[in-house]
């Protein structure tokens, strides 16, 4: 028997309804936006680096020796490795320091967007030739 038909057998009247409470499903609950920021700045940090590691291996053959882990196919092979590590490690130390921060992907896509073009340009030969050592 529930509470508003114990109370209406003792006293006659029934009880008003109950309030009405609304809880938050896991879904409505505003999470930070951090690791997402974290990620997106990253992915231009990992782009960025392949521009530097690029115009570097152009600009010194000492950097393009370094970065040619594979003879068949030369510095490019360096140059992608090291520019994976760099995204990896700047999203695990990027994840850390803003996750519990609210709202940052806005300024996170306009930090990546100037990052990743940065890293494109310093792809392209007219660019990166510019450095060549002779």
């Amino acid at each position: 028997m529930t509470q508003h038909e114990e109370h209406s057998q003792h006293t006659g009247r029934p009880l008003p309804p109950a309030p009405v409470t609304e809880e938050k499903s896991t879904a409505d609950v505003d999470r930070p936006e951090g690791p997402i920021s974290a990620a997106i700045i990253a992915a231009g940090i990992g782009a960025a680096a392949l521009g530097l590691f690029t115009t570097l291996a152009e600009a010194s053959a000492d950097v393009a020796e370094w970065l040619q882990w594979n003879d068949r196919v030369g510095p490019l092979s360096g140059k992608t490795l090291m520019a994976v590590i760099v995204w990896l490690v700047s999203w695990a130390i990027l994840h850390v320091a803003l996750r519990n921060k609210p709202r940052e992907t806005g300024r996170a896509l306009a930090v990546a967007v100037v990052l990743i073009g940065l890293g494109v340009l310093g792809t392209f030969p007219t660019f990166f030739q510019l450095f060549a050592s002779e």
